[in-house]
């Protein structure tokens, strides 16, 4: 036990007990002995480990924590690790900033290399400004950064009270979770699940990469449209599109089979104009009659639109847009005519948005370019991390199956996803629009270097290519792995790129792909089964909204492959944080507010406070200049610590609880357990952090004040019932709270108990020796306490001022109530005659001070 101290106070507090349970393992998760029935385990989101932590992450995972809190106080032996997403374009981009580099695959390792700055602003930098090293170097810089990253996270943490057992922690980059990603795509490849295939892949020209369904959003941009006139056997056609710059790509032109208009031309050619090639006319529902003239030329590739005619209608690919986001040097083979060939040469290497213009320039020399160009704002898709528009190429790429292409399993994913219970049940809604909206499956490659890397290699043929329908498959004991250095079973080093060798994959999997597997990680799946089937499936799955269609679709998705069950029991689902002006809180519109400052400034319980005000699923606003419902909060930490000291400082010796007031007050903290343990349970935080708050401030503001006299120096049975029901109802109070302010419930629990709080039992409501239900007699009898303080300083009279006599109206079902506690009402009013009557409703009159 600590020592009480004279005047308490919250600073200190997240130093001395974050120091203390560490040291004596307070959240120590030990599976020994243990059965499932009596862990809770926990999938905690795993933070990208690239900048810093804004106010959003302390927001959601206050939600986790105090669930964790709970349980463990139910006698549940909590699993809550903690995870660092470490890979990643995020973490890459950071590092190309922070240290001015860029990667340059050819360039050989250097053991003596020294980034050209540390401490880059965050801000894109072009990549001329960046020096280019060789791959193993930009990945040591990504590993030192982000476990630079990570300590700072573990601290901020740390001081915010999560009661995560450190020793627990995992990185997505670990070799441990390098073998859990790479045996578990083997083992979705060993079974048909993943696949390669070349394709139109979505890419991002900045990154040089494919982008997965996932990581998609549309955003309005300005556009125009141009009307193309292309030749066909009724003459002129003429044509809208906003990309008037993939003419040279054009393989049909399409309208819908019903149009009228066009259904006459269907199965005819038209000839493009400047290139002149001729493309089929095509019919497809997916044209629309009412959008421009109802003809749309089909190009390779425009949108994803695009690329569902050029796959159902079994179309020519001649893509022009290479990874670089400029025009290819070489024309399509189609461009034939010497002519063609020019035009294009005028296209080659230039950017989209050179290359519009100079299309525009070359459609109006050759008089098919009708009238102006006509302004519009449409949506256009992005990575979600990117800057610029995506684009359409055709690449070779790894896939997982996912459901997009395959009703059983979409119809298998939405039915898993019925067994998990959902918190709030209408965040269900979201992931299965998500699951019954995939169009196809999920692309896992990345052309990146800070990764996990795709566990395969390629036999090369006679001429050194690759032969894609030759994979070398690793052994599982042979995990982790890297191809680009490590070498596959028969071949040696020699043959590395040499004719009838071998060649590495160079892709890195998705970040997805290995954070899909969080319970997997966590769990040490890959190690065998003694923890793994003590932890699944896991209890509880929290997680931001925003992330529903990518971490909890994608490990729903691994579960069924591997398990054929839902990962999760639950699925908590926090809401978002807004700005003042009600926008949510991003680092891409820069209105994120960092905790570290607020923790600083209001203390952790205050901020936990507000965190856990909010129920799940619901968003919350902050204004950072003035966070109301922090200042509650910690006005809130501050009055445990001095209303239990008041308690405890209280002399004499408890009995038992006689007095009718005593058992009433315990009767109503009876009734709070009940509600908080049922919103507990029901994953309701806000609704039992409400109802012990409300009866909290009642406790203090009316039943302190009503017996305080009484426990000083009333009768002894009197006193005695008065300083046991005040030690109870604190001992129980602080366990109800524990959760939400660990630091001051822990502080005073140290002054009267051996242990943490953090572990003592959750209270019960038998434990208060409540023999009859509550019946509202402390709120009557605070209410009259209320008017007689009114009534003195109406009067401007001191609280301490005598009253010769008063009169309470209560309804009758209360007047026994009130009859029974008007001693305590006496003695804290300083009433020397006090007359009880029969009334509609409760009211306090005819107050004579003895002064008058």
């Amino acid at each position: 036990m600590s020592a009480m101290p004279e005047k308490p106070a919250l600073e200190g507090l997240e130093e001395k007990w974050g120091t203390r349970w560490e040291e004596t393992g307070t959240y120590r998760f030990d599976a020994a002995g243990r059965t499932r029935d009596e862990i809770y385990s926990i999938d905690t989101p795993p933070p990208t480990a690239s900048g810093s932590l804004h106010v959003g992450h302390v927001f959601s995972y206050t939600h986790t924590d105090v669930v964790a809190r709970f349980q463990r106080m139910r006698g549940k032996h909590v699993f809550y690790p903690m995870g660092w997403d470490d890979n990643g374009l995020p973490t890459e981009r950071r590092v190309q900033n922070y240290y001015g580099v860029r990667v340059d695959p050819t360039l050989p390792y250097d053991p003596a290399f020294t980034p050209p700055q540390e401490g880059g602003d965050g801000k894109s930098a072009k990549a001329a400004d960046q020096l280019p090293i060789s791959r193993r170097n930009f990945i040591e810089l990504c590993e030192r950064l982000t476990e630079e990253d990570e300590e700072k996270f573990e601290h901020l943490w740390r001081t915010l009270g999560l009661s995560v057992d450190w020793s627990q922690t995992y990185r997505t980059i670990s070799d441990d979770a390098r073998r859990t990603s790479q045996l578990a795509f083997l083992r979705n490849l060993e079974r048909g699940e993943a696949y390669q295939a070349d394709a139109p892949t979505l890419w991002d020209v900045t990154f040089r990469t494919a982008v997965a369904q996932a990581e998609l959003e549309d955003r309005e941009q300005p556009g125009a449209y141009s009307t193309l006139l292309f030749s066909s056997q009724d003459g002129d056609l003429r044509i809208d599109t906003t990309r008037p710059e993939l003419l040279p790509s054009c393989v049909a032109v399409v309208a819908h089979p019903d149009d009228e208009r066009y259904r006459h031309l269907f199965g005819t050619t038209v000839t493009t104009p400047v290139f002149g090639v001729e493309v089929p006319f095509v019919a497809h529902e997916l044209a629309q009659p009412d959008k421009g003239t109802g003809v749309a030329m089909i190009c390779t590739f425009g949108d994803v639109t695009d690329v569902t005619w050029w796959r159902e209608l079994d179309l020519p690919n001649r893509s022009v847009i290479g990874f670089d986001g400029r025009f290819q040097a070489e024309a399509p083979e189609a461009l034939a005519s010497e002519a063609a060939q020019a035009a294009y040469a005028e296209l080659a290497g230039k950017t989209v948005f050179s290359a519009k213009k100079a299309m525009l320039e070359l459609l109006e020399a050759a008089g098919r370019l009708v009238g102006e160009q006509r302004a519009i704002t449409h949506p256009v898709k992005f990575f979600e991390k990117g800057d610029k528009p995506l684009e359409i190429v055709s690449t070779r790429q790894w896939y997982v199956r996912n459901g997009g292409r395959d009703q059983a399993l979409r119809e298998r994913l939405v039915a898993l996803g019925r067994q998990v219970e959902w918190h709030p049940e209408h965040m269900r809604t979201r992931y299965e629009n998500w699951v019954n909206g995939l169009n196809g499956d999920w692309l896992i490659s990345r052309q990146r270097f800070f990764g996990v890397p795709i566990p395969v290699w390629y036999a090369l043929d006679e001429e050194g290519l690759p032969d894609h329908s030759r994979v070398l498959l690793p052994r599982h004991e042979q995990l982790p792995l890297d191809p680009s250095s490590d070498v596959p079973d028969g071949y040696d080093e020699s043959q590395r790129g040499a004719p009838g060798g071998f060649a590495g994959e160079v892709d890195v999997m998705d970040t997805w792909a290995t954070s899909s597997l969080t319970p997997q990680l966590a769990g040490r799946w890959a190690d065998g089964q003694d923890l793994w089937s003590l932890l699944t499936p896991f209890d509880l799955r929290p997680q931001g909204q925003d992330i529903i269609r990518t971490w909890l679709f994608s490990t729903m998705l691994r579960s069924a492959f591997e398990d054929d069950r839902a990962p999760w029991a639950h699925a908590g689902i926090s809401g978002w944080i807004l700005d003042p002006d009600r926008k949510k809180m991003s680092k891409s519109k820069g209105n994120v507010v960092t905790p570290q400052g607020m923790l600083d400034e209001h203390g952790s319980d205050g901020v936990r406070y507000w965190a856990a005000s909010s129920r799940l699923g619901v968003d919350a606003t902050l204004d950072p200049q003035n966070p109301k419902m922090i200042k509650i909060g910690r006005r809130l930490a501050m009055k445990v610590l001095n209303a239990a000291r008041f308690v405890l400082s209280m002399e004499g010796a408890p009995g038992a609880v006689t007095q009718r007031l005593d058992q009433e007050m315990l009767a109503e903290l009876a009734d709070v357990v009940r509600v908080a343990t049922r919103s507990f349970e029901a994953y309701d935080h806000a609704k039992a952090l409400e109802a012990t708050e409300s009866f909290f401030w009642t406790f203090c503001d009316d039943y302190l004040e009503l017996v305080k006299e009484r426990a000083y120096s009333g009768e002894p049975e009197a006193r005695g019932s008065a300083i046991a029901a005040l030690r109870t109802a604190i001992d129980v109070q602080l366990r109800l709270l524990a959760p939400f302010l660990p630091f001051a419930t822990e502080e005073v629990w140290s002054w009267s108990h051996e242990g943490s709080i953090h572990v003592a039992p959750w209270p019960t409501a038998d434990e208060l020796g409540a023999e009859h239900g509550a019946t509202g007699m402390l709120g009557a009898v605070g209410q009259a306490l209320i008017g007689i303080r009114r009534a003195k300083t109406d009067a401007k009279a001191s609280q301490k001022t005598p009253v010769a006599s008063a009169v309470v109206g209560v309804p009758a079902a209360l007047r026994e109530h009130l009859e029974a506690a008007s001693d305590d009402l006496r003695a804290v009013g300083r009433i020397a005659s006090l007359r009880i009557e029969e009334a509609d409703e409760l009211v306090v009159r005819d107050i004579v001070l003895a002064e008058a």
